[in-house]
């Protein structure tokens, strides 16, 4: 029987990367339970003021927003075995970055994605990370090897 392992998936919101990884380990047979943030960018936005209220300012409205998505986004990253955390080039990712240094100071291991061209910009978060990947069928086959302790076919 092989083990359950929790994956988080953070980062960028905009493409179908995650789609991608959790298709590939399917299709792998890996033993993976994968979480990820709010992806619904106008829920995560919102949550704070549609449940606790009204805030004039847009500092309050998105400060209530940010300390109930970290509810969710801290305790799923406290229970992954692994936190994949993805940047993009067109949006400012700070939530990622967060995630991937509250992953790095707990311990758990970090796989970074991004485009290699963003390699200097994120020397320090791939500093973290004990893998860099460059796209969603290579964090598949790094998942696959780190699960099965083989090199996967097609790598």
């Amino acid at each position: 029987m092989s083990q359950q392992w929790d994956v988080y998936l953070s980062g960028e919101i905009h493409s179908d990367w995650r789609e991608r990884i959790i298709e590939g380990a399917a299709e792998a047979g890996l033993a993976i339970d994968f979480s990820s943030p709010v992806t619904d960018h106008a829920s995560s936005d919102d949550c704070g003021v549609a449940i606790l209220g009204r805030e004039d300012q847009p500092f309050w409205h998105d400060h209530k927003g940010a300390r109930m998505n970290a509810i969710r986004t801290r305790t799923l990253i406290e229970r992954a075995d692994i936190v994949v955390v993805r940047f993009g080039d067109k949006y400012k990712q700070w939530n990622a970055a967060f995630d991937a240094g509250y992953a790095a100071a707990l311990g758990t291991s970090i796989i970074t994605l991004h485009d290699p061209a963003l390699g200097h910009a994120l020397k320090e978060v791939d500093g973290a990370a004990l893998a860099t990947a460059e796209n969603p069928e290579q964090v598949v086959l790094i998942l696959e090897y780190v699960i099965n302790g083989r090199l996967a076919a097609s790598a």
